[in-house]
């Protein structure tokens, strides 16, 4: 069988969710025994979001071959539970910077380079590029921005040449649009995506199937107003309402039979049926959970809720394991102090201190750490989280009163957290830390390697800093425990407080790699110590 593409645009506004629909119609296509993965393209020309604020773009998702990649990815994988890599995120930024150093070193024969053919043909290989791996049977591609945008108009035109240069049952695009609801009018306006549409026809692209985001039902008169004049069928106008949960968005878009009409367009009618057994018994547990919990997610970047994306997708994951509903309390960290401290932690199961970069919000930080710690609060720590709870264990049991990290203040007497020696020398910001998967030993009789229930563990990281190992032996004689190091460079992994109910600290990132079907088992463990701690209350 040909690898089938399909592609995924969006009009009238951002953030309707393109993510959300290619990944619950990549969901449908797997559960019908589909080898499917998903691709973006993002139209910014930065090489990745490694150097963006997480203010400007939400988090940066790392996978596990040490790409840092659009948030979108992070859903791509939660649904599918299939790890993404460097090839499924394109930026224009990448597709500019292969061309220029094509054309300096002379592979273009003297030609004049331009957007057509040089640009394009780059964008048309990179998309057709996971196709042919042999792995998979469908690449979906979802291309960021609206069209109309000045920067997505390249990769239109790249799709247009596809939908040109590939057989009509290879290739489809689903185009996702709003239809408002004009309260004073009492009535839903089909005029922004007839507009939306006719700016893609305009680019000489013709959508098959158009998918409208609403906040109320469309009748059919609607859709066969849609039909009409954006020239398909009145079947192929599917209705995406907002959900409850986006865990429901497959199941709503299996009852308006998206995946049938896709599989009837790509020519592959005869696919079994659907089987989502695992997927419904997750919602099962997600909407009728036998108790919650209250925690606090302590972090900088708190007024946007994308910038911990991730975080909050695994909180999802975990309570529906324990049949829980957590309710995350965001806690500015830059605006915790001794005033504060306990208003916004005493109501809390637990205590989560959440990753970051840079001096601003770290004292904050380092009081909810001490707050956890003195008042037995499960507590958690990722990342900066974690060097936070070396730092405030350094201070306040250790001795050692300046600890802190040379990120924030370079002429420490004690050191505890230090840039790590390979980043010493490097100049170039971008794509330089230490990212991706790194394995990690674990000691047996820890909380750690109860939690995994082995000692052998691979994780993913994104840090420049780490634990100092000059100041290991000082904190273990205080108590604190380092529980997991890396094999290769010794570098410390895990920390954890034995004396403490429920404390750890890791330096990688495992809200990662927890999926609907694979929960990490740190959020696991971490919601049943809060579900724990609350009935000890």
């Amino acid at each position: 069988m040909a690898t089938k593409y399909i592609f995924v645009s969006g009009g009238v506004t951002s953030s309707l969710g393109k993510g959300i629909i290619a990944a619950s119609l990549a969901k449908l296509l797997q559960a019908r025994k589909f080898r499917v993965t998903i691709q973006k393209f993002d139209p910014y020309i930065n090489i990745d979001p490694g150097t963006l604020n997480p203010y400007e773009h939400g988090e940066c998702y790392v996978t596990e071959d040490g790409a840092e990649t659009d948030l979108d990815l992070g859903h791509y994988e939660r649904f599918l539970n299939v790890h993404t890599s460097k090839a499924n995120n394109v930026t224009t930024g990448k597709i500019y910077k292969t061309v220029i150093d094509k054309e300096r070193e002379g592979a273009y024969l003297g030609k004049t380079v331009q957007i057509i053919p040089h640009i394009t043909d780059e964008i048309k290989r990179r998309m057709l590029l996971l196709g042919k791996s042999g792995k998979y049977d469908i690449i979906i591609t979802e291309l960021g921005g609206t069209v109309g945008d000045i920067e997505s108009t390249p990769f239109i035109e790249a799709v247009r040449q596809l939908q040109w240069e590939l057989p009509d049952e290879d290739c489809i695009l689903i185009h996702l649009t709003l239809v408002p609801f004009l309260s004073a009018a009492k009535e839903l306006k089909t005029k922004p995506t007839q507009h939306s549409v006719r700016m893609l026809q305009q680019n000489g692209v013709n959508p098959d199937i158009i998918v409208c985001r609403t906040e109320h039902p469309l009748p059919v008169d609607v859709r066969k107003k849609i039909a009409l004049f954006c020239n398909v069928k009145p079947n192929a106008v599917i209705e995406s309402m907002d959900a409850k949960s986006i865990y429901e968005v497959p199941l709503n878009m299996m009852h308006e039979k998206l995946d049938e009409i896709v599989l009837h367009k790509l020519g592959l009618e005869n696919a079994p049926a659907p089987d989502l057994v695992k997927w419904n018994a997750f919602l099962e547990k997600m909407y009728h959970p036998k108790g919650e919990v209250d925690i606090a997610l302590v972090g900088k970047y708190v007024e946007l809720q994308d910038a911990y994306k991730s975080i909050l997708e695994s909180f999802v994951h975990a309570g529906a394991v324990n049949e829980c509903k957590v309710n995350v309390h965001t806690v500015h960290s830059e605006y915790l102090d001794e005033n504060n401290l306990g208003q916004k932690l005493a109501g809390m199961d637990g205590v989560l201190v959440a990753p970051g970069f840079g001096e601003r919000g770290i004292a904050g930080k380092i009081k909810a750490v001490q707050y956890a710690r003195e008042n037995n609060i499960p507590f958690f720590g990722i990342c900066l989280g974690m060097q936070m709870a070396v730092i405030e264990y350094s201070r306040n049991v250790a001795g050692l009163t300046d600890a802190m990290t040379t990120e924030v203040n370079p002429t420490t007497p004690y050191p505890v957290i230090d840039l790590m020696e390979e980043q010493k020398t490097l100049t170039i910001k971008g794509g330089t830390m230490r990212l991706g998967a790194y394995d990690c030993i674990l000691e047996k009789n820890s909380l750690a390697h109860d939690i995994y229930g082995k000692t052998h563990i691979s994780e993913r990281h994104r840090h420049r800093y780490e634990f100092n190992n000059n100041f290991k032996e000082v904190l273990e004689k205080a108590g604190l425990k380092f529980s997991g190091r890396n094999p290769d460079t010794g570098l410390v992994e895990v920390v954890e407080l034995p004396s403490h109910p429920f404390f750890i600290g890791v330096q990688f990132h495992p809200e990662l790699k927890s999926t609907v079907e694979e929960p990490h088992p740190i959020f696991v463990a971490f919601v049943k110590a809060a579900k724990e701690y609350k009935s000890a209350r």
